[in-house]
């Protein structure tokens, strides 16, 4: 099914035994006005960290059962326990500075409800477009701080979430190679309808931050449509990627 797959769980089964921790005598000082600037976008993020997957992980259960390949499921539960683990480090760092969580965000509900309208496919679709669209406005939030602490855990979470681009890249790819070639490209074009609509959005509500962090509009969605390109482009090289992960 893919090549790299033990790769893949190898990374996630050592990331789940040795848990990504911040060094305690790194400065945690966050100016008044840093914080009413990224208060409300970091919030937004934590929230969408936080999700449990329980509808992604019993899809991905049964597309192992459908397909032999246990430790598709396995890599995809260790995933998400990553992710989970990213909204406790948010949260701790919001608990310090008293930023408060948010219990609900409108585009975390659309895109957590746009995910239960098909299988596992469309899972990895929607949250591979959420991740990619990530590791940019990670990039961008560490460039418009400070706080060395903040700027440490922004690179802590865009190395966790590059591997998991990677592992769900790689699956997508492997997933529709078995499609005929013009469900194929239906299925790859509608994938970058959804990525552009996200990046949109993502803009919307974060302008503040991606602003502070150097991007316009144009810029932001170019850095993430090259993000796009590289990991689901004709020809791109899997293998390097997952070699890239084991030494995250």
């Amino acid at each position: 099914m893919l090549a790299n797959l033990k790769v893949w769980l190898d990374h996630f089964e050592y990331h789940a035994q040795h848990p990504r921790r911040l060094p305690e005598a790194i400065s945690d000082y966050l100016a008044p006005e840093e914080r009413d600037l990224i208060a409300r976008s970091i919030a937004t993020f934590q929230l969408g960290e936080q999700s449990a997957g329980t509808h992604f992980l019993a899809a991905a259960y049964r597309f192992a059962l459908q397909h032999d390949a246990a430790p598709v499921a396995r890599a995809t539960e260790l995933l998400l326990r990553e992710e989970q683990q990213h909204a406790r480090l948010l949260g701790r760092f919001m608990e310090e500075h008293a930023i408060a969580t948010r219990s609900h965000d409108w585009t975390d509900w659309i895109f957590r409800r746009l995910r239960r309208l098909g299988g596992f496919e469309l899972y990895l679709c929607v949250l591979l477009s959420a991740e990619l669209i990530g590791t940019v406005y990670y990039r961008s939030l560490e460039a418009a701080t400070r706080c060395q602490r903040l700027r440490l855990l922004c690179r802590v979470l865009v190395a966790d979430e590059l591997a998991h681009i990677g592992f769900e890249s790689d699956l997508l790819l492997a997933m529709r190679g078995r499609h005929s070639t013009a469900l194929r490209v239906l299925l790859e074009r509608l994938h970058e309808i959804v990525f552009l609509v996200t990046g949109i959005v993502v803009w919307t509500t974060h302008r503040s931050v991606l602003s502070r962090g150097g991007y316009g509009v144009f810029s932001f969605l170019k850095a993430c449509r090259a993000q796009f390109s590289f990991y689901l482009a004709t020809g791109s090289q899997p293998r390097a990627r997952a070699d890239a992960a084991r030494r995250t």
